[in-house]
């Protein structure tokens, strides 16, 4: 049995959303289980199936408007997602899926969860739609702004089991986030990590411009946290964008409402293709445990998508494997040595 700890208190509409998600995801799953940390009162009445779903009390959480959660996730120790990750220290979870403030989940995931030994930094990877119907990976999307090249290796190591075992993808495109698509081109942090992956057992496939982010050039980009999220959000809002300005001109006459209600079915999966809500949240990729971040504003659908991810992640042994990577790593540098 598979045991996720799920941060009942995280996100813009918790605790609802969270235990809803967490029943859906019982009901769909039979070899998993789940524990609410949070607020028994709050949780209690909105648990009507407590089908191999227990509850943590805890007295704190973390608000989505808060500032300094580095310092609140050393010191608050009762809340709900540091008890969460804590559980998964002491190993009695497997996985996390929280939809708190993300700047808690990284130093959480860091400094309770910990980080696999021999890897650099853990980096947040949400999955990213693209235009063939298919998923990419993007790391890192904020949890490191200043990267060093051999970060970005581990990025693409760790990203590629993921990749392959979760997402059943066979020897994952690896791509580097670029100005161009020229070899020397970019930073010194792209040209020596662009060297790095040339060198690698990796599929890598070269450098990845901006415009060809969705267009399924690779299945696993790399990039440092800075640029990672600036990418990220132009992507989330340049969608919401496009969103508005069809529903604007679909409505603005006779025509464009009619042939709207023609489409319908079609912009339904339109909207479906490209929302986030599918895939669930985004990993925080090199902690001892699975670590999933769900978006703070998940529904009960996007919810239930991340403790699947979570689930998925646990059964396919992604961090064992990831774990030997990196130490047949250290036995290589050491007889290089």
């Amino acid at each position: 049995m598979i045991k996720i700890a799920v941060d009942a208190m995280g996100g813009d509409h918790a605790p609802k959303i969270t235990v809803e998600g967490a029943m859906d995801a019982i009901k769909q799953y039979s070899d998993i289980e789940i524990v609410l940390y949070g607020d028994e009162n709050q949780i209690r009445p909105l648990l009507t199936d407590d089908t191999r779903i227990t509850i943590e009390h805890c007295e704190d959480y973390f608000r989505m408007d808060e500032k300094d959660l580095a310092a609140g996730v050393r010191k608050r120790k009762e809340t709900s997602m540091i008890r969460a990750m804590q559980s998964c220290h002491d190993n009695n979870a497997d996985a996390i899926v929280t939809a708190g403030p993300t700047g808690a989940v990284v130093s959480g995931g860091t400094l309770i969860v910990k980080r696999i030994p021999g890897f650099s930094r853990p980096a947040l990877g949400p999955t990213i739609p693209q235009v063939n119907g298919d998923y990419m990976i993007l790391l890192d999307c904020g949890a490191n702004p200043e990267c060093k090249p051999h970060w970005l290796l581990q990025f693409a190591q760790i990203a590629s089991i993921y990749c392959e075992k979760v997402l059943g993808k066979k020897n994952p495109r690896i791509g580097l986030l670029n100005n161009g698509e020229e070899e020397k081109k970019g930073r010194g942090l792209e040209i020596e990590t662009f060297d790095l992956l040339k060198e690698s057992e990796l599929n890598f496939v070269g450098n990845i411009e901006g415009k060809e982010i969705l267009m399924n050039q690779c299945d696993v980009l790399v990039t440092d946290g800075f640029s990672g999220n600036i990418a990220l959000k132009t992507l989330e809002g340049t969608a919401k964008g496009i969103g508005v300005i069809l529903k604007r001109e679909l409505m603005s006459n006779f025509t464009g409402k009619l042939g709207a209600l023609l489409a319908k079915k079609n912009l339904e999966n339109l909207k479906k293709s490209v929302s986030a809500k599918e895939v669930g949240g985004a990993v925080l990729f090199g902690c001892n445990s699975v670590v999933v971040k769900a978006h703070g504003s998940s529904d009960r659908y996007a919810y239930m998508n991340a403790i699947r991810q979570a689930r998925k992640t646990v059964k396919e042994d992604v961090i064992p494997k990831i774990k030997e990577v990196l130490m047949k790593q250290k036995e290589e540098k050491n007889n290089d040595e």
